[in-house]
This record gives C-alpha cells, structure tokens and sequence, in this order.
C-alpha cells in the first residue's frame, strides 16, 4: 500500500465516526473509492488489514447508508463492491442519511413532548433542518455543489440578472 492510500484510509477511518459511521466502514469505503476496479470482501481484508467479519460488517453498513452498490461479474459468486466517484454524491448521500437517521427521531421524541412549548419550538426547527439536509441529499451532484458554494444554478438561469431589494429607510 503506498502512502497516499493509507493516508486516504486513514482520514476516511477519522472521518467516519463524525458521520456517523463506524471506523471499519470508514477504511472500507477509502479503499473501495480509491480502487481502480471494483475489490471483493477478500480484497478490502488484504487491502485494509482488518478481520473478515469487519469487513462484512462494514460493507453491511455501507450498504445501509446507500455509499456502496454491489456488483456482480458472470460466472462469479463473489459481490464486488462500488462507490460513487464524485465526492458531491456522497456528501449528498451522507446528509440525507444523517438527517433520516438522526435528525428525525430526534424532532419525533421532541414533538412528542407537545405540552412544552420550548420542546415544540425545537422540534419545528429539527424539522426545518432535517428537511434543508434531505433536500440537499436529493439534489444532483453539481446542484449540490452550487448550492453549498452559494453559486447560481446555471442550469436554471435565464440569462436574467436578480434584481436586489432595496432596504427601506425606516
């Protein structure tokens, strides 16, 4: 494994946990995104250094999460393993996911508290942020982008510039 690789695995491996994924499937997806094919169960073992059951326990997960699609080659048992190559399409993928498995049960146990009014109030504003997350998640990569960047859709531009608003002196 050369140095790029393990550097990748490793800030992959940190990274992981602040997303809410374990540190196996961290590794895993750094090796399965830096592949230049699609590597099986027994290649990520090799590659990542970890035990058979991590690894199939990582790609579980990261199946789950909807970061790794599976592959099959004719005439081959084995499942091969793929992730998007554009990093706008995973962190799409994370922020609807995050937002599903995070954000909503804590908005859900928070509502479910309706006679406090701060409760309520905080629940409204994890709904708001749970939506911005997801509608971002379902957004094409170089929407994302854009979006994130605060740059104007081209896409969507008619050529027009935006008038701006003038502040009322008041």
């Amino acid at each position: 494994m050369n140095a790029t690789r393990d550097g990748i695995e490793t800030v992959f491996a940190e990274f992981a946990g602040r997303f809410g994924l374990s540190r196996p499937a961290g590794q895993c997806f750094a090796a399965i995104w830096r592949s230049a094919s699609a590597p099986c169960a027994d290649d990520l073992v090799e590659q990542v250094g970890i035990s058979r059951s991590n690894v199939s326990t990582a790609l579980k997960e990261l199946r789950l999460w909807g970061l790794v699609s599976v592959l099959r080659a004719p005439g081959d048992r084995k499942e091969y393993f793929s992730a998007p190559a554009d990093p706008w399409q995973i962190l799409g993928t994370l922020l609807a996911e995050r937002a599903r498995r995070d954000i909503a049960p804590a908005r859900d146990r928070l509502a479910a508290l309706g006679d406090d009014p701060r409760a309520v109030d905080l629940a409204a504003m994890l709904d708001a942020l749970g939506g911005w997350m997801e509608g971002l998640g379902h957004l094409d990569p170089a929407a994302l982008r854009a979006e994130i960047a605060g740059e104007e859709d081209s896409a969507g531009d008619s050529g027009e510039k935006k008038k701006k608003k003038k502040k009322k002196k008041g």
